[in-house]
């Protein structure tokens, strides 16, 4: 899930009473994550959406585009939009080991290494780790 360049990775959208992950349900590798996270229930107040949605459209607005997505969305209870990495950093501290991963994050040459590792990630996704049917209706 890419890093857009030319847009700023928090933005705002409407207000929620809770955060809203908004993960790509065709990716393979982005579905295991989601189930991984909900598994260890990294964040109680976490929801996960599907980018394919009608409730992701609305919740990003202008951000949604139709297609694949570039990058995860975290959508905070105040309407702030995280892109990319950092839709995931705020929920490191529920994981086990998570917080020492945070810390790492402080590291000066280990941040652009995440972003550099995101990047790539995104990008090749669906190429290393396929896709998924989505849910029949």
């Amino acid at each position: 899930m890419e890093r857009a360049s030319a847009k700023s990775d928090i933005q705002t959208a409407p207000r929620t009473c809770e955060r809203t992950l908004i993960y790509d349900g065709q990716c393979r590798l982005c579905t295991t994550a989601k189930e991984g996270l909900e598994r260890l229930g990294a964040d109680r107040e976490v929801r996960f959406v599907p980018y394919q949605s009608q409730e992701a459209a609305s919740l990003l607005g202008g951000e949604y585009t139709p297609g694949r997505p570039c990058v995860a969305f975290l959508v905070e209870r105040d309407g702030t939009i995280r892109r990319g990495l950092e839709a995931f950093l705020p929920l490191l501290p529920g994981l086990p080991g998570g917080r020492l991963l945070l810390g790492l994050m402080h590291v000066p040459f280990l941040r652009p290494l995440a972003y550099l590792a995101y990047r790539i990630v995104a990008r090749y996704r669906y190429a290393w780790f396929g896709q998924v049917r989505p849910p029949e209706k």
